[in-house]
């Protein structure tokens, strides 16, 4: 089959032309996660750590902690148990270095640093530091929320 010039002229026009939005709709994706997991780090420090959590977690979103799986907003939730209010002399900050989201523009996933720190009654601050990941998926309201952390 024979291609002629100018078809072949047209396609690399349409790719080109699918190419520039895929990445603007990707780069735009990247900017609301990162906005998002600033609000999220907000409020974590201004609300508390479990008020964050549950604002920004998708209804099937899954926590691993201490190597095990919290499955559902309801179980992240209930795994708070009575800490939703926010507790004096804990707080938990971080800060995204790496975001990357897929073509589709609706799935995206951040890592960096986190800090958290407790402070005792006599004033002693004891400070745990590491990294976190963090998967993000795009609501049908236009919200990111994460599905995984």
């Amino acid at each position: 089959m024979k291609i002629s010039k100018l078809h072949l002229l047209v396609l690399i026009m349409f790719l080109t032309a699918c190419n520039v939005q895929n990445n603007k709709r990707t780069d735009k994706a990247k900017q609301e996660i990162i906005e998002a997991e600033r609000a999220f780090n907000n409020m974590a420090e201004n609300e508390g750590i479990a008020a964050a959590f549950l604002h920004f977690a998708a209804d099937s979103a899954v926590l691993m902690r201490n190597n095990k799986l919290i499955v559902g907003k309801v179980a992240i939730e209930k795994s708070f148990g009575n800490s939703l209010a926010k507790q004096e002399g804990v707080s938990l900050t971080w800060e995204p270095d790496f975001v990357d989201v897929a073509k589709s523009g609706d799935l995206g996933y951040t890592y960096g640093k986190y800090i958290y720190s407790v402070t005792d009654s006599s004033g002693v601050t004891s400070r745990d530091t590491g990294i976190f990941h963090t998967v993000w998926k795009l609501q049908e309201n236009g919200e990111w929320k994460f599905v995984w952390d």
